[in-house]
């Protein structure tokens, strides 16, 4: 099955980051697809680099672009919900990239199923 994934909250303050990162992991051990994961709202906070987590804390901008470059994951930015949030391309962390949403909409059109983590 291939699957389109969307975050709309940021890390740290919601489970939802964490949910669909364990869920991405899963599926991809299971043999699914993730056709792209697109972040929307205050989701678009799991894509800077300036984040910097204590160390004894889990490094979740990290972990998104570490599985993106293993498993070639299209992690896509809402430009709108960026930009409000002051995160230009220049702060985005490895793997991530701005766009707008017709990238959510493309991907709920080519996958099986789209998953939406958070409000």
């Amino acid at each position: 099955m291939k699957f389109g994934i969307m975050i709309s909250e940021g890390p740290y303050t919601h489970q939802a980051t964490d949910t669909a990162y364990q869920f991405v992991k899963a599926a991809l051990a299971k043999g699914h697809q993730i056709h792209r994961v697109f972040f929307y709202h205050d989701g678009v906070n799991n894509a800077t680099r300036l984040t910097e987590p204590p160390q004894d804390d889990r490094n979740i901008v990290n972990r998104w672009s570490k599985l993106a470059e293993e498993h070639g994951i299209d992690l896509v930015v809402c430009v709108a919900a960026a930009l409000r949030r002051g995160i230009l391309e220049e702060n985005l962390a490895k793997g991530f990239r701005i766009s707008g949403l017709g990238q959510l909409v493309e991907s709920g059109i080519q996958a099986d199923r789209l998953v939406v983590f958070g409000d």
